[in-house]
């Protein structure tokens, strides 16, 4: 589902005020989510945020200290895990090495009671569905760690499960490797129409390939969001800080009202933008993308700030900078568009129209 496409309607999962306590340690804190059918869903984190303990809530493999998980409606929490229309796809893909692809592939399916003959049909029908319906005969030491990765995946598919849980299971391959998987795996999700609820760290993974992301910090939800609200759009400064790059910048709050402010910017100017639920009067903090600031002819703008250092990214250039206030500040040009100011350069910046937000705390 794109950002603009028609809201899902449909509930595949629904995480109900879930707390889970480790002793006198709280790993989630009375989490609330709703996680439509078909939808490609993303719990996105720093390690320890309880994104992967989510998950295994919903697993069933930890049970929940508070709250309440179902499952298209029904409670799932007096399930076992094998009682539960879900399946997970690990980090490590725990491949028999002694059988074959296909073998693998509907190992889990005999275990259900399926006959030998039910069980290949459909083996043969998610590999190919993964696109490795022609290495069926290989065994998983044959086979590149994407392909395995893929028979995981499949073996995970097979027995047709409501939702499909993913716990990073794209760290363990190289960048490139990584990219392609990341498409081929969307596309897969979109194919089945399946919900899929994916755990990572990585922020480019969850822009790139969710519908919608939870990013959670400490056990908590922090926004739940598609891409394009929770970069936009971020509602504190750690999801601005978390996803993507940001100059959060010390601003003084004159006025908020109706999701907007009137802010003074370092060095003076004034400025109105956007404003995250819970900003308020006095002392804020600003975000600021790099890729949104330009630097203007005249040399006079909103902001001036001196190029420190600069740093090549290939498409871009990113410009260090320092405010007269002693603030520092990032700025990303894109290449071939003109020359990269020299270091000790004055520059006036100017802040592309609705590109500040202001942040609550």
């Amino acid at each position: 589902m794109a950002d603009n496409a028609a809201p899902l309607t449909a509930n595949a999962v629904e995480i109900d005020n879930v707390v889970k306590r480790y002793g006198f340690v709280t790993a989630l804190h009375g989490v609330s989510m709703q996680i439509g059918d078909g939808e490609f869903f993303t719990l996105l984190g720093p390690s320890g945020c309880g994104k992967t303990t989510l998950l295994r809530c919903i697993a069933g493999f930890e049970d929940v200290s508070e709250g309440a998980i179902r499952l298209h409606g029904q409670d799932i929490a007096p399930l076992p895990p094998h009682k539960r229309e879900v399946n997970t796809v690990f980090q490590q893909y725990a491949l028999f090495p002694h059988m074959t692809v296909s073998q693998n592939t509907s190992f889990g399916l005999l275990r259900l009671g399926w006959s030998a003959a039910d069980a290949e049909a459909r083996a043969k029908q998610v590999l190919d569905l993964v696109q490795l319906g022609q290495f069926a005969e290989r065994r998983p030491g044959q086979l590149s760690g994407g392909q395995q990765q893929r028979v995981a995946l499949a073996r995970a598919l097979a027995p047709r499960p409501k939702v499909l849980l993913l716990d990073e299971p794209l760290s363990a391959l190289d960048l490139k490797l990584r990219q392609a998987v990341r498409s081929e795996l969307k596309a897969i999700q979109r194919e089945t129409g399946i919900a899929f609820v994916f755990v990572t760290h990585d922020q480019e993974e969850a822009l790139t390939m969710s519908d919608r992301i939870a990013v959670m910090s400490a056990g908590h939800v922090q926004q739940i969001g598609t891409p394009r609200e929770i970069y936009e759009a971020p509602s504190n400064r750690f999801v601005a800080d978390f996803i993507g790059e940001t100059n959060l910048l010390d601003v003084t709050v004159s006025r908020v009202a109706d999701g907007a402010a009137e802010i003074l910017l370092p060095g003076g100017a004034r400025l109105s933008c956007p404003a995250a639920l819970g900003a308020r009067v006095g002392q804020g903090h600003l975000s600021l993308r790099p890729e949104r600031l330009g630097i203007t002819i005249s040399g006079q703008g909103q902001l001036q700030a001196t190029v420190e250092d600069h740093v090549y990214l290939g498409t871009d250039t990113q410009l260090h900078m320092r405010l007269g206030s002693g603030e520092a500040l990032v700025v990303r040009l894109q290449n071939g568009a003109g020359a990269i100011p020299e270091r000790g350069a004055r520059l006036g910046l100017e802040i592309e129209a609705g590109a500040a937000r202001l942040l609550s705390d």
